[in-house]
């Protein structure tokens, strides 16, 4: 399975975007204004910390350390993370707990398999970088 992560403009608020998994549409993602750079990461699940359970993490992102994909709905749900939902609005995702349950299968399903990567992708940017190095703490 590819994951792919299509960023939109951000408002200085948030940024929006749409996760995509083979091509198809499987949610909407909100990430703080203030994005890692574009590129292609490991996706892995290990323990977080943060939410005393297993949970996607996005590996190797220049300058990042703990980018997880999980729920939440605002800004304010994330650090430095990458939040999913069903729906989407202004700044906001929607139905974010039940969308993260069926990603999380998916993603259970897809690593079953073998290695996982993710790609995100910047609106005005053409390519992306693999991931290397870490520093900032997300959630």
């Amino acid at each position: 399975m590819k994951f792919f992560v299509q960023r939109q403009p951000s408002d200085g608020t948030a940024t929006l975007g749409e996760l995509l998994i083979d091509g198809v549409h499987e949610c909407w993602t909100l990430e703080p204004p203030d994005t890692f750079a574009a590129g292609t990461f490991d996706l892995t699940i290990n323990l977080s910390q943060r939410f005393q359970r297993l949970m996607p993490l996005v590996n190797n992102v220049p300058g990042h350390t703990g980018i997880r994909i999980h729920w939440g709905n605002w800004r304010k749900d994330t650090e430095d993370c990458t939040l999913v939902g069903e729906t989407e609005g202004t700044d906001f995702v929607g139905h974010s707990v039940d969308e993260f349950n069926i990603l999380f299968q998916k993603l259970q399903d897809a690593l079953a398999e073998g290695p996982v990567t993710i790609t995100y992708m910047d609106p005005t940017l053409g390519n992306v970088q693999s991931g290397t190095g870490g520093g900032k703490t997300g959630g």
